[in-house]
């Protein structure tokens, strides 16, 4: 398969094209024997994912883009090879799960649910090294590259291969639970509803819940019935950010959407469904975007305040150029106090253009509002207020409408534990208690009940939203 870059006459793309192009946030590792032994170790292994299901997905995705469906993506900043276990991932499917039968209710609209799992083990850093306890050492870069604890930061080229495996286990546990009726809705309420203790937010959920079984009686009722009450679709996705590990499990694969006999080849990225290009990484000249160009898989790009408007337009046709709607997901991340001067012109250069409707606009309202507080013993930690997620999301909600853009979707960070890393929401969390549970190695994340607050913010929005349509 041949991309297309900013240039009308673009290069001929290959899975290594990259190579030759200027590259950040690129790891060097030592023991280059030691990495081209688990570059070649990848090469060998299975797809983790199908191109069927990325093909299902990049369908899926392309209503998002037409207004038929909403786009809900979360998990964790950086995923720990420690989560690949069955409490942690069933508490993950979940809060997902439970969020988007919310975001039915609300937007009547069906949700196409990503994970941030199997996957998400690689993280951008501002600086190679870090201060830890008064000690300069390397900077924790995720489990695929190096281990959080002091004595483990060096890079190791035997964690990409580790880190396919806990992929690979990650997402299969997701299918059998899936499979074994984890989502069915007979039983909504045994969901697990775990520290939702506030009586509003229960009863609220608990309507949307009672409004899904009565639709589920009335179907049965009539003969109606579907298996897609008893399962749903759950999507992988991580930061496309290590290209020694994407380019190994980059295939040249059947394409199921083809017609032809034998069927055309095209490349698929097989580590997950659904891969991102970083605030850090998305320079139009850089290795990242040349990679990205070249593989069939939805993509998404995050927009910030740094994206210049001109660059939107360029980065959709270097990824897009056949303009395929649903192929590229705008991930927009500006924080609270900049959304509402940087989003409505990044609106209008996208939806002003050719490429009108084809995108998924979605609201990141996590990474824009991250901030450091002090902790005991002199130490500095990283939170958020529930309140500036509030406003970002609303405010995003609202310019949409404004402009008479879509906005598709939402991409959060959240946990299905009750960690206690943001501040604010209905459980009022302050400074002091952030110590509580605060598990996170690197950015805080929303625990469950804070995550289904935003989820009714969405909910309400629409409901609202059709009630006075219909006024």
């Amino acid at each position: 398969m041949t991309g297309s870059s900013i240039d009308q006459q673009a290069p001929e793309w290959t899975p290594d094209s990259w190579r030759s192009k200027p590259i950040k946030q690129c790891p060097e590792y030592l023991d280059k024997a030691a990495l081209a032994k688990s570059v070649s170790a990848l090469k060998r292994l299975p797809p983790i994912v199908h191109p069927r299901e990325i093909v299902q997905l990049k369908q899926h995705l392309r209503d998002v883009a037409q207004g038929k469906a909403f786009l809900l993506q979360g998990g964790d900043c950086a995923e720990l090879f420690d989560y690949c276990e069955q409490n942690a991932i069933e508490s993950k499917i979940k809060l997902l799960l439970q969020m988007s039968l919310v975001l039915v209710w609300g937007a009547n609209k069906r949700v196409v649910r990503i994970g941030r799992m199997a996957g998400q083990y690689a993280k951008p850093r501002s600086s190679p090294m870090e201060n830890v306890n008064g000690r300069q050492l390397p900077s924790f870069r995720g489990d695929i590259l190096n281990g959080f604890h002091a004595d483990e930061r060096e890079l190791d080229p035997d964690r990409l291969v580790r880190a396919y495996h806990h992929s690979s286990a990650t997402l299969n546990y997701i299918r059998a639970a899936l499979a074994s009726g984890i989502a069915d809705l007979d039983k909504p309420l045994d969901w697990g509803l775990g520290h939702v203790r506030d009586p509003a937010l229960k009863a609220k959920y608990e309507k949307a819940v009672n409004f899904l079984k009565d639709m589920r009686s009335f179907m049965h009722t009539i003969g109606a019935e579907s298996e897609k009450f008893h399962t749903v679709d759950l999507f992988t996705s991580h930061e496309g950010l290590l290209l020694e590990y994407e380019q190994p499990l980059t295939r040249l694969l059947d394409d199921p959407t083809s017609a032809a006999s034998p069927p055309s080849k095209t490349h698929y990225n097989t580590s997950a469904h659904f891969l991102w290009i970083g605030d850090r990484t998305r320079q139009l000249d850089h290795a990242h975007v040349e990679y990205f160009r070249g593989i069939a898989n939805p993509l998404g790009v995050k927009v910030g305040p740094t994206t210049p408007t001109s660059d939107l337009l360029a980065l959709l046709r270097a990824l897009n150029p056949s303009r395929e709607p649903g192929k590229i997901t705008l991930i927009t991340r500006y924080g609270a106090d900049k959304v509402a001067s940087l989003l409505p012109a990044h609106i209008r250069a996208v939806e002003d253009s050719e490429y009108a409707r084809t995108v998924v606009w979605q609201c990141d309202p996590m990474h824009g509002n991250t901030q450091s507080v002090g902790a005991p013993a002199g130490a500095v930690i990283k939170t958020r207020r529930f309140s500036d997620i509030f406003s970002e999301l609303q405010q995003t909600l609202r310019i949409h409408k404004e402009q008479g853009s879509y906005l598709g979707g939402v991409h959060l960070e959240l946990t299905g534990d009750a960690v206690t890393e943001c501040l604010g929401g209905s459980e009022g969390l302050d400074e002091d208690d952030l110590s509580t549970n605060y598990t996170s190695f690197c950015d805080p994340r929303l625990n469950e009940k804070q995550a289904l607050e935003l989820a009714f913010l969405i909910a309400d929005h629409y409901r609202s939203e059709r009630e006075g349509e219909s006024a």
